[in-house]
């Protein structure tokens, strides 16, 4: 069964569409089954991967909405063995539409439970955000890979974004754990980079990847 990761971060820039598609792509070069989900309304997955969106049968949207499943919304894109569910501008209404749903959080987990095993690997592009579509990624992963611009707030968002993974491990998703931290746009002829990088693994140790 394909393993679900969310490539999160609440801050918005850090690189999670770049690391979405960059390591999809990389895998389905590998000859593994490849799904992206683009859960950002911005739909930076979904353009970046060559897809027109507003010519898309379904999108993400349409699983929220009950409108369409998880199976009926994936896309081939021009890259063997990478698939998409799309994102398009309707997104940007799901989260207020969601509010009274009483299954709101497990709507996208319940979704994936049977496509799940087609894949090798789900990455999910979250949005810049811990609203409601976050919040589905999350109780919907089997881990978390946390993109981290090598920048002066660093830090204090990446507090914020641990505490709410400790809180849905505590009442949604107890086996959800961080696979690893993505230091990004560091500038090795900038000191701050240096600091934060130095920072940020003095915090999480092995759980930061060596790039």
């Amino acid at each position: 069964m394909g393993h679900i990761i969310a490539i999160v971060n609440q801050k918005g820039g850090v690189g999670k569409t770049t690391t979405a598609i960059n390591l999809s792509a990389s895998l389905a070069l590998g000859e593994k089954e490849i799904l992206i989900i683009d859960s950002d309304p911005q739909g930076n997955s979904t353009s970046g991967l060559s897809i027109q969106r507003d010519e898309v049968p379904f999108s993400i949207y349409d699983i929220y909405a009950e409108r369409a499943t998880a199976s009926e919304a994936i896309i081939k894109t021009e890259v063997s063995r990478l698939s998409i569910i799309p994102s398009t501008v309707d997104l940007l209404a799901a989260e207020v539409e969601l509010i009274e749903r009483n299954d709101r959080e497990r709507i996208l987990c319940n979704a994936l439970h049977d496509i799940k095993e087609q894949y090798e690997y789900i990455f999910i592009d979250c949005p810049p955000s811990l609203g409601l579509l976050t919040l589905n990624a999350l109780v919907a992963a089997d881990s978390l890979i946390v993109p981290v611009q090598c920048e002066y707030y660093a830090l204090e968002g990446l507090g914020m974004l641990t505490r709410t993974i400790s809180m849905i491990k505590n009442s949604l998703n107890p086996d959800l754990f961080i696979k690893g931290i993505l230091l990004t746009m560091f500038d090795p002829r900038n000191s701050l980079s240096h600091q934060v990088a130095n920072e940020v693994r003095k915090h999480f140790g092995e759980t930061v990847f060596h790039t």
